[in-house]
């Protein structure tokens, strides 16, 4: 199918790119403190257990190891050689999984888990089967659910495959980024398309039948509109079912890795709008249909029918279709949301060990939201999965009247409106889709935190375009 060049503004791109939220929860994680911690979280498990006995729920897995930690990454990795690290992990996993288990006695069905990392097969086969038996001896999958784990071709075997099909696995998310190799080389990589081809087609035939996600990431260093395109190319020879496009966060202040990239190299703000426009044009050609804010799927996937319906949810997982009202998340640093609160575990191995050593969940820090957050929590959700707001919905939903509830987000969103980000009526709000590109502009408006953020001596968020 041949589709025209999506184009965009420069000026609007120059005016409204400007550090902002990507929204994978609100509030956001810069709000989360240490005065919300371990006796919040068993409070919000056991009232969790309790209101809805029987519910079915999210849970994530975080394996932090890497062989080598890449200059772009922005997630939370240890890299290291000593693969016995992973089996002193693996224990402490066992004991957080029986900790949380025991507070959620009603609460055991599982319909979408998730292994991030980190590389999770950076676990040997075994590991990965002794890991699947602690979390389902604690926790049963239900009938149908998204079983799901990141793989980095770069180490994952065809035994690895057979041990994660075996286990009941059915979706794998694999990180491409940019196949050129002076990217690759800027970025620390170092992954070549024939091992990526190779394990995709290794993938299919051991029947991985959710799906096959891969990641691409545009404004890295030494990208061109003419080895982005090549990249396009090989990716649509892949056909994965779902790809996720991300803009490149450049943030070395808060992850130090990204020193090591050079900054002269990345590509200038009308050049990192190119390639997103090229990728856009070219998966939209090839049948993709545009999901959320970064995603594509397929048009049978789940995912694209469910965004065709506007009954997208969010969580910390990203993009999702299956109903669960709460996230669990276990291993270092991982985020959960539970029962109207956030809790993120400690950071540092050593304190994640020490707090399992004596007996307690590991929590670092957290938020409990308030009344306020809930509303403004579920606008926003909406605005980032289905790109619209039914009025009538949110005052039934939560007893308020949109417009005087909202007054002040309304007049905040005078600059979008004017420049055709978001169109109102008496009954909704609505992002058209020329410019979904700007939706996280649109929910700026209504985050209460945001105005106190930006006004320290360096950006806490990415730029959102």
């Amino acid at each position: 199918m041949t589709v025209a060049p999506f184009q965009v503004d420069p000026e609007l791109v120059r005016r409204f790119d400007r550090p902002g939220p990507r929204y994978t929860s609100y509030p956001t994680a810069v709000e989360f403190h240490e005065g919300v911690g371990e006796a919040a979280y068993r409070s919000h498990l056991e009232r969790a257990d309790a209101r809805e006995p029987g519910a079915p729920l999210s849970l994530y897995v975080h394996v932090p190891f890497c062989r080598k930690h890449c200059s772009y990454c922005g997630c939370h990795v240890i890299a290291t050689p000593r693969h016995e690290v992973a089996r002193t992990y693996l224990g402490y996993l066992r004991r957080e999984l029986d900790l949380v288990a025991a507070r959620l006695p009603h609460r055991r069905s599982v319909v979408q888990m998730h292994w991030g990392g980190g590389t999770p097969t950076y676990l040997e086969p075994g590991e990965l089967e002794e890991l699947f038996g602690h979390v389902t001896a604690s926790f049963s999958l239900a009938p149908g659910a998204e079983v799901a784990v990141e793989v980095d071709p770069r180490v994952t075997t065809r035994g690895h495959l057979q041990a994660l099909a075996r286990l009941g696995f059915n979706r794998l998310s694999m990180g491409v980024q940019d196949f050129t190799p002076e990217v690759q080389e800027a970025i620390g990589r170092g992954q070549t398309f024939e091992e990526t081809k190779e394990l995709i087609l290794a993938a299919r035939e051991l029947g991985f039948r959710e799906g096959i996600n891969l990641d691409l990431v545009y404004g890295l260093p030494q990208q061109t509109e003419a080895t982005f395109q090549t990249n396009l190319d090989r990716l649509l020879e892949l056909k994965p079912d779902r790809l996720a496009l991300y803009s490149f966060a450049y943030v070395p202040w808060i992850r130090p890795n990204q020193k090591r990239i050079d900054a002269t190299a990345l590509p200038a703000r009308e050049g990192k709008m190119a390639l997103y426009l090229a990728a856009l044009t070219r998966l939209v050609g090839a049948g993709y249909e545009p999901i959320g804010m970064d995603h594509f799927a397929l048009p049978a996937d789940e995912l694209a029918r469910a965004a065709r319906q506007k009954r997208l949810d969010r969580n910390f997982m990203g993009y999702t279709v299956k109903p669960a009202s709460m996230m669990v998340a276990f291993g270092v640093s991982g985020i959960g949301e539970v029962e109207g609160g956030f809790f993120q575990n400690q950071k540092k191995l050593s304190s994640y060990y020490a707090a399992l050593d004596a007996g307690r969940l590991p929590v670092e820090r957290g938020y409990q939201l308030d009344a306020d957050d809930r509303v403004r929590q579920w606008v926003i959700r909406q605005l980032m999965c289905n790109f619209e707001v039914d009025k009538r919905q949110v005052e039934a939903r939560f007893g308020v009247e949109f417009d005087t509830y909202f007054a002040g987000s309304l007049a905040a969103l005078a600059e979008v409106r004017e420049a055709g980000f978001v169109v109102e009526d008496t009954q909704r709000l609505t992002v058209p889709e020329s410019a979904r590109l700007f939706v996280r502009n649109v929910c700026m408006a209504f985050d209460r935190y945001l105005e106190a953020k930006q006004h320290g001596p360096r950006p806490v968020f990415s730029r959102t375009v």
